[in-house]
């Protein structure tokens, strides 16, 4: 990996975009530490030290929701306008038009992603103002409260934008770039919170050198699983059969066609998070008080926007009610969002088995056409069923350390984020440095 930037940062084309990419995310880590106008940060920070399950939320942030910054919401606005879209997509037959019409559909929807992800922006701030403000968080209400709205609405937007300039003329995808970005910075704050494990009051403590072993262990197994997980592939194999074209014999081949053992990396992870926030941000427009509440609604609440809630004060047995089913809500929606980017979007079986069909090839036993696909859907699910479960339990370790009491926002998403956004972002390096390979031979 690091053979690879080495050599793509000699090359002065790859070397301008890697520069750019490394301005564009300092940027994004600058304004993580901007608190939004109107905001008593002394107050804030008293509030979220309190607050150990606040740290999952941070994880895409990069500290920046507990800071109330101008980029507290990051890019999840944008996340789950795509979500929002897609699905929309689907069951509008005007929006599956125009999803198929070539490069100028994929504008077409590529905007109407960006004014839901404005809207919804808009929205989220004005909820996460309302969760706040019964806190006294704020210093004055009225003029103030519109520029904290306007300040995060405008930063998610820049955010968008910069996430869109990184895909086009940077290197790897932006968004997934500042994920990986506001994950990273909080490792210092991981390893100095070990350390104050290990030494406590000036003094050298046994279990917590235990501890942190056993946390530093669990980390490179996590890493070591989560590589495997995403380079891991079932082969299947391929037979082309022979054809005469005037003197010459075509075909007669054999190849494979790959299938990755977790095709949706970790967007269905990201997915999931977004979509958690939206029905608590919902109610929370509805009620802004329907956090201290009773009632179905308040238990409703209290299950979605579970990450966000401190829970210092309330009773062990609200805490593991409300944290379970919030963990199998999670757990279903990881699942559900594997099949959906996998099915949909990823690999598209019809596709693959009707060029199979056209170009003479064919899986040895297999018939082509309709039994093709009937053979790669049944592989498919079961890989995919796979993933799905390695996501859900990677997904659901940083909540469950909560519990254990362990303030460690690098865990396993993080780790699967990081891990995923690194080895992609190397693969496309890679592939545009074999592509200049390519065009000064041609040349």
């Amino acid at each position: 990996m690091f053979k690879t930037f080495v050599n793509a940062w000699r090359v002065p084309e790859l070397r301008k975009k890697i520069l750019y990419t490394l301005l564009l995310l300092a940027i994004f880590r600058f304004g993580a530490f901007i608190t939004a106008p109107g905001v008593d940060a002394t107050l804030l920070s008293q509030i979220t030290s309190t607050n150990s399950l606040i740290s999952t939320v941070n994880i895409i942030t990069g500290g920046a929701f507990s800071n109330l910054s101008i980029f507290a919401m990051s890019i999840s606005p944008y996340i789950t306008a795509s979500i929002i879209i897609q699905l929309l997509t689907f069951a509008i037959p005007a929006l599956e038009n125009i999803s198929k019409d070539g490069e100028n559909g994929r504008k077409k929807i590529s905007a109407y992603t960006r004014y839901t992800a404005v809207i919804l922006a808009a929205v989220e701030a004005f909820a996460l103002y309302l969760t706040y403000r019964g806190q006294g968080v704020f210093l004055s209400s009225g003029w103030s409260s519109f520029l904290f709205i306007l300040s995060l609405t405008a930063g998610s937007s820049l955010l968008m934008w910069i996430g869109e300039q990184i895909s086009s003329r940077g290197i790897g995808n932006g968004i997934s770039l500042l994920i990986f970005a506001g994950i990273v910075s909080g490792l210092p704050s991981t390893v100095r919170y070990l350390w104050s494990l290990i030494i406590v009051d000036g003094a050298f403590s046994v279990g917590g050198l235990i501890t942190a072993i056993a946390v530093v262990i669990g980390a490179i197994i996590l890493v070591a699983g989560v590589v495997w997980v995403t380079e891991a592939e079932r082969r299947v194999s391929v037979q082309y059969a022979k054809r005469v074209v005037g003197r010459k014999m075509y075909g007669g081949q054999s190849t494979y066609i790959p299938m990755k053992l977790n095709m949706a990396s970790v967007m269905p992870v990201i997915f999931a998070m977004s979509f958690m926030q939206f029905p608590a941000m919902i109610m929370q427009l509805i009620n802004s008080d329907i956090a201290n509440g009773t009632g179905f609604w308040a238990g409703l609440y209290k299950v979605f926007a579970f990450t966000s809630i401190d829970w210092s004060s309330a009773a062990a047995s609200e805490m593991w009610t409300f944290g379970l089913i919030h963990i199998v809500i999670y757990l279903a929606l990881i699942v559900a969002f594997t099949f959906f980017y996998t099915v949909a979007m990823a690999f598209n079986t019809y596709e693959v088995s009707e060029n199979l069909r056209k170009s003479g090839g064919f899986i040895p036993g297999v018939r082509a056409g309709k039994p093709t696909k009937e053979y790669l859907d049944s592989i498919l699910n079961n890989i995919t069923l796979f993933g799905a479960i390695f996501l859900a339990i990677i997904a659901v370790l940083p909540i469950l350390t909560s519990f254990a009491g362990l303030k460690i926002s690098f865990g396993g998403t993080a780790i699967l984020i990081v891990v995923g956004v690194a080895l992609e972002s190397i693969k496309q390096l890679e592939s545009q440095m074999l592509t200049r390979h390519y065009k000064g031979f041609l040349d």
